[in-house]
């Protein structure tokens, strides 16, 4: 009887754990949202309101 011995591989794929990246994508987010809040919560009423018309200009809406 042929007898082989077979072992198991393990092949590290480099892969960061779902977990891992979940976490990462929120707390980049997160200082995205604050980084917002806050560049918008300093600004003057006519300066966001030339940057919202600019971008509905940018996407093709039409205002006025």
């Amino acid at each position: 009887m042929n007898a082989e011995a077979h072992t198991a591989t393990r092949t590290n794929t480099g892969q960061i754990p779902a977990a891992s990246t979940a976490v990462r994508s929120g707390v980049v987010l997160m200082m995205f949202g604050l980084f917002l809040v806050l560049a918008t919560g300093f600004a003057g009423p006519s300066i966001l309101h030339n940057a919202a018309h600019d971008t509905r200009h940018a996407n093709t809406f039409p205002c006025h």
